[in-house]
């Protein structure tokens, strides 16, 4: 599981000048993955094909650029074919130009199928000034 989760943090780290190619999502993920951007009151919910699409755009059109995720800590709780792993990460890069460093969290759910451990979901929110991570209340 382990290399799963790097190679998924791994995707979305773009160097400057290099072309994006996002479509090995689908090799970590179920067929019928979902990715939910919870970072305000409306929800974002998108299948796979609907979360590369943009953001292999924005990449690749040099909006966003030298992009890396990582994660700084997390939990993972194993039960026979299910598992889910609360991670907190970093983001950062550049956006039209401009340097941008940020903090969330992202819930991450899996199940093992016949190809090992798959994710089949993630969802995620991200700090903003009046919601900080707490780190004490959650590991």
């Amino acid at each position: 599981m382990y290399k799963l989760i790097y190679s998924f943090f791994s995707l979305f780290s773009v160097k400057k000048g290099t072309k994006a190619d996002l479509s090995a999502i689908f090799n970590l993920f179920i067929p019928e993955g979902l990715i939910v951007k919870s970072s305000s009151i409306n929800p974002e919910i998108y299948n796979l094909q609907q979360f590369i699409e943009p953001r292999e755009k924005m990449f690749n059109d040099g909006i966003l650029s030298d992009f890396r995720e990582e994660e700084l800590f997390e939990k993972t709780e194993i039960f026979g074919n299910i598992a889910h792993r609360l991670s907190i990460y970093k983001k950062s890069g550049f956006m039209n130009g401009e340097i941008f460093e940020n903090k969330g969290i992202k819930t991450l759910q899996f199940i093992k199928t016949p190809c090992g451990w798959k994710i089949s979901s993630v969802a995620w929110d991200d700090e903003r000034d009046d919601f900080k991570i707490n780190y004490k209340d959650i590991f």
